[in-house]
């Protein structure tokens, strides 16, 4: 069975590859306390009932023994008691013949199972592009931590092995010594009655920071390797001030933010941390999505924008959607024919009509545009979806 794991830390390539069909989503809010966490399980089994009625009326029916295969995973979830007892704030299953994926959510998820020809990505597009995610790097000399946070919750996310998890983990063998590098001169003549002079090659703390440095810059390659190319969030540092500038340097990841968090991460608490972090980053996010309105809105004067699902459809197939604005929360009952652009709209309540704004959000991902989710209170359109185009 797949292990749970935080969904940023895998590509959204994954939901996009073309399968064979059917292919089963399904999405529950979990609940952390006890003795409310109990409740989870019995979601879960609920929603499992309701796939499998799904299923059943599927375009293509399957054989007794492809259908069991097919759920099996599923109910061994189902079956699997150890893993209900850490849950977090959401749940995402996905499953297709040649596929089964099981991802743990910091954001809660309305409650759905859908079965259709595609997964049903837009609750996930909408925990990887909520203008509230944001990444916090805790480095001292004793620890390297990651973590992924909101407004209001921080967790921390498992590192890649890759990833060194202290100083002494990174460095080694290469670990300077405590000590300074001494050599002796004699002076008087070399009959040996002479007074020994002692010079320092080097201080303690000039070799401190040369080991610092290469920690740094190995931990900095390693995350940009593992962690950077999955995730676009902006990453917070918490550090000791006097290492700031030191690991800018030695750090190429494009989403480190200018400010930083002062202070040994180490004394800091969770919510000391998403408290100073969120105050970091709340003030860009909404400038970029405010900035993202703003160009939506003089698209419009220029034809470079529109609303409209069936222009959006025909042009996000053409290529032409450079970022697609998606309502939270909102879903469009129907389909979007990923050849042709049609748009058939549907019932919420037919298996094969999932969600027009969720086909459009694929499509824009897999001609290369951007996709961002955006909450009701902002949304620029009344359908549902914004489109800006590239030309």
């Amino acid at each position: 069975m797949s292990h749970a794991s935080t969904f940023a830390q895998h590509r959204l390539g994954d939901l996009l590859t073309d399968r064979a069909g059917p292919c089963l989503s399904l999405y529950l809010p979990t609940d952390r306390r006890f003795p409310e966490q109990r409740q989870n399980l019995l979601r879960f089994r609920n929603l499992l009932r309701e796939a499998e009625r799904s299923l059943a009326s599927f375009t293509l029916p399957l054989a007794e023994s492809e259908r069991a295969a097919l759920l099996a995973p599923l109910h061994a979830l189902a079956s699997n008691a150890r893993f209900w007892h850490h849950p977090v704030d959401g749940l995402a299953v996905m499953r297709a013949p040649d596929f089964f994926k099981v991802y743990k959510l910091q954001q809660s998820v309305p409650a759905r199972a859908v079965v259709a020809d595609s997964f049903h990505i837009k609750p996930l597009l909408r925990v990887l592009q909520s203008a509230e995610r944001f990444d916090v790097l805790a480095i001292s000399r004793e620890h390297v931590r990651l973590f992924q946070g909101t407004r209001d919750r921080l967790d921390e996310i498992e590192l890649d092995p890759a990833v060194p998890r202290s100083l002494a983990e990174a460095l080694g063998d290469e670990l300077t010594e405590p000590h300074s590098a001494v050599r002796s001169v004699t002076t008087g003549g070399g009959k040996g009655n002479g007074t020994a002079v002692h010079h320092r090659s080097g201080s303690k703390s000039d070799e401190i920071d040369k080991d610092t440095v290469r920690y740094f810059r190995l931990v900095g390659r390693a995350l940009l390797d593992s962690h950077a190319h999955t995730s676009t969030t902006p990453l917070v540092l918490a550090a000791l001030p006097e290492y700031h500038a030191l690991f800018r340097e030695t750090s190429h990841d494009p989403r480190l933010v200018s400010h930083a968090i002062a202070g040994n991460p180490d004394a800091l608490s969770l919510d000391d941390l998403r408290e100073r972090a969120w105050a970091i980053v709340a003030p860009r996010l909404d400038a970029q999505q405010t900035a993202l309105l703003d160009e939506y809105h003089a698209g419009s004067l220029r034809q470079m924008s529109s609303d409209d699902l069936a222009v959006i459809a025909v042009a996000t197939i053409a290529g032409r959607v450079k970022t697609l604005l998606v309502e939270a929360n909102r879903i469009v009952p129907g389909v979007v024919d990923h050849t042709t652009g049609v748009v058939t709209h549907g019932v919420l309540r037919d298996p094969h009509h999932e969600d027009i704004a969720d086909d459009l959000a694929e499509l824009a991902l897999r001609f290369g545009g951007d996709v961002v989710v955006v909450p009701a209170d902002r949304m620029p359109s009344k359908t549902g979806v914004a489109a800006i185009y590239r030309f």
